[in-house]
């Protein structure tokens, strides 16, 4: 799994809920650049589950290691290489269902795509597991935009959500959630028109995280109810520069930074592994069967993957800078 935007920045995750390890590939990020170990570790550890009763009980000690691209700590130009081993694994929860596919995971899609040789204990590739490698290297991002003096900050804005969790949570079920991120310290500028555009990239990116079904910019789908005389942003000058005295288009226009805060929200499905019977088929015997999802799992995705959608966030913003 990689992206590539530009002729700058490539970036490459792998690995498998269950498997040895996770990780991240990194290609183009300036040679000198500080890797501040104690602030990626702050960064998984807002990812990581098992701290409370909001999240999964499986606690992974998220001990990461460069393998190469890293020297003296900073960036020595080469490829960076991380490594994310995974410790606290419980495989067998998953093999008395590998031919039971789970409603709204990704089990049918993976075993037509892959022949039914994919990895399919905990979700293999497409398990939140692997959004840890997202993390490092919207770490590296965030050190890169740092020295920029653009900051990359997200928050869940869902109303009463730790109540609706809990809600949910007795009731054997899950909850969805929006997560919004903002960026400041944007020039005016930055980015392209249509493809290259910073809302194609940015949604490129925050589609890529597992369970994110919606992206909206500025206001939004809100902007669908607005007249043009609500929704335009008027721009005015202030303290010497061009400001805009709303940020409804947030912070692009045509694709292009304007200088203000570039705002984006993210839409979280509810997740899918819930411990209520749900309706689903066992491919092998191809019958119509009942199922009860068991294992450790979130009851919303949402509060951890805060720091996911930042990562997002920032990764592309790195390469479009």
């Amino acid at each position: 799994m990689s992206g590539m935007w530009g002729n700058k920045l490539q970036i490459s995750i792998f690995g498998e809920s269950h498997g040895e390890a996770v990780g991240v590939t990194v290609c183009g990020l300036p040679a000198g650049l500080v890797i501040d170990d104690g602030f990626i570790k702050s960064e998984l550890l807002r990812r990581a589950g098992g701290h409370d009763k909001f999240s999964t009980t499986r606690l992974e000690a998220d001990e990461y290691r460069f393998v190469s691209g890293v020297f003296g700590g900073r960036a020595s130009g080469s490829p960076i290489c991380c490594v994310i081993p995974n410790t606290n694994t419980r495989s067998t929860d998953y093999d008395k269902i590998k031919n039971t596919v789970r409603p709204s995971h990704a089990d049918f899609a993976a075993h037509v795509k892959y022949g039914g040789f994919n990895d399919y204990r905990g979700g293999g590739h497409f398990s939140g597991r692997v959004t840890a490698a997202l993390v490092i290297a919207g770490a590296l991002a965030k050190l890169y935009l740092k020295e920029k003096g653009v900051t990359v900050d997200g928050r869940v804005v869902t109303e009463d959500l730790d109540e609706k969790i809990l809600a949910a949570k007795a009731r054997l079920d899950s909850v969805g959630g929006v997560v919004e991120v903002v960026a400041n310290g944007l020039p005016a500028g930055i980015g392209n028109p249509f493809f290259d555009s910073v809302e194609s990239v940015l949604a490129h990116l925050l589609f890529s995280i597992p369970g994110v079904k919606g992206i909206e910019f500025g206001a939004g789908f809100a902007l669908a109810d607005m007249t043009g005389s609500e929704a335009n942003d008027p721009f005015a000058v202030e303290d010497g520069r061009v400001v805009t005295k709303t940020n409804n288009s947030g912070g692009v226009n045509g694709g292009i930074t304007n200088g203000m805060p570039v705002v984006v929200r993210a839409a979280f499905r509810p997740t899918p592994s819930i411990a209520l019977s749900q309706q689903t088929v066992d491919i092998a015997a191809m019958e119509n069967v009942t199922y009860a999802i068991h294992g450790r799992h979130d009851p919303c995705i949402a509060r951890r993957a805060v720091v996911v959608a930042e990562s997002a966030v920032a990764i592309g913003l790195a390469e479009l800078y």
